[in-house]
């Protein structure tokens, strides 16, 4: 009996740094395709950056874009000239236990290399096993050090007993 519960926790074990390592092998997939999706900017690449959009994507922005096309109406600007004017990389990348879906960030840059703001992406898995962009959005960078928190007028100042 405790040889069988035994091998049922080595099992169990083995499973579950299986499941770790797939996922971390998914999170490097993922890492890898928001690099190139970057790279496609820097390289005046329209027809790959379009293709690594899903159909059903929804681009925040000040007014949602929906579909590749509006993407690309509202986008094609960063293309046109001679350099890219922004660049992104990821900084961060989890994927969904399910593996289907994941969430890449991390900090865009100006051409000198001064943050500007961050992106979030979620991808999702196509059943071919390439990862498409289904959600995108970017903010400006915050001066978090300059901000105050709120106050919670419930909570009682620390010295007042």
């Amino acid at each position: 009996m405790k040889s069988c519960l035994f091998g049922l926790v080595l099992l169990c074990t083995a499973a579950c740094a299986a499941a770790a390592e797939d996922l971390a092998r998914l999170a490097d997939q993922v890492r890898a395709t928001e690099v190139a999706f970057a790279k496609t900017l820097a390289d005046r690449d329209v027809k790959t950056f379009r293709q690594m959009i899903a159909p059903d994507v929804i681009w925040l922005a000040d007014v949602p874009l929906r579909g590749p096309d509006a993407v690309l109406t509202r986008w094609q600007k960063y293309f046109d000239g001679p350099k890219a004017p922004f660049s992104w990389a990821p900084e961060l990348v989890e994927v969904q236990e399910g593996g289907k879906l994941a969430l890449s960030t991390g900090p865009v840059f100006d051409p000198a290399g001064k943050r500007v703001g961050t992106y979030t992406s979620i991808w999702r898995r196509e059943s071919s096993g390439e990862w498409k962009i289904i959600f995108d959005r970017g903010c400006p960078a915050c001066d978090c050090g300059a901000q105050t928190p709120p106050q919670d007028p419930a909570r009682k100042p620390a010295d007042s007993n």
